[in-house]
């Protein structure tokens, strides 16, 4: 774990946890204490999960510690509560700031950064205070190792073969022992949407 006395904000969504999220966070690692948030959407209480957000929390929380134990925090505050309309639109939803400071509240650092690849979400970042850092964008390339997940259930075959090379092999062993998640979501309709560039469930959006 670094020493140095400044902390690195990383909001992530870990559907599954990737090759590239390993590489992103050991980064990190190397100049900052890193705290994790993957985004959570809670209805009544329960976490909600589509075929693009198919692994709960607790889940993506293994895989990080499965790869990186106790050298990192993953901390569930990255959490929109139903109606996750109310945080729209971002910056001028109260809802959206009271997030923002819900994660901020976590950090024991007095200086902190942020990360993400994306420019768009850098600028983000930076109107909500959180100090982005500047950063080359890493293909994180989840949603086509979901992609290869669904079609090994659909098309059959060594489920192993297409995705396992693009991720740890402690989070390939935890897909495996959880593969009920991915038979579940393999043949069913994505009911997330897209609003203003973020993915939403449409349960519990209005």
């Amino acid at each position: 774990m670094s020493t140095t006395a400044a902390a690195a904000i990383y909001l992530v969504h870990l559907n599954p946890m990737t090759n590239a999220h390993k590489s992103i966070i050991s980064k990190l690692k190397k100049d900052y204490r890193v705290y994790i948030f993957p985004v959570r959407f809670i209805k009544d209480w329960r976490e909600v999960n589509t075929k693009s957000l198919p692994f709960s929390y607790q889940l993506r929380k293994q895989m990080v510690e499965s790869v990186f134990d106790d050298s990192v925090a993953v901390l569930p505050d990255y959490t929109f509560y139903s109606p996750y309309s109310k945080y729209m639109p971002p910056l001028l939803s109260s809802r959206s700031w009271e997030l923002r400071n819900q994660i901020i509240t976590q950090i024991n650092e007095e200086k902190f950064v942020s990360y993400t690849g994306d420019k768009a979400e850098q600028l983000m970042l930076k109107a909500y205070r959180l100090n982005p850092l500047k950063a080359d964008r890493f293909e994180v390339s989840a949603s086509s190792i979901r992609a290869r997940l669904y079609r090994q259930v659909v098309e059959g075959g060594d489920r192993d073969e297409e995705w396992r090379e693009k991720v740890p092999e402690a989070v390939a062993e935890i897909i495996k022992e959880n593969w009920n998640i991915v038979d579940k979501f393999a043949r069913m309709e994505d009911s997330t949407t897209r609003v203003m560039g973020m993915k939403f469930p449409q349960e519990g959006y209005k």
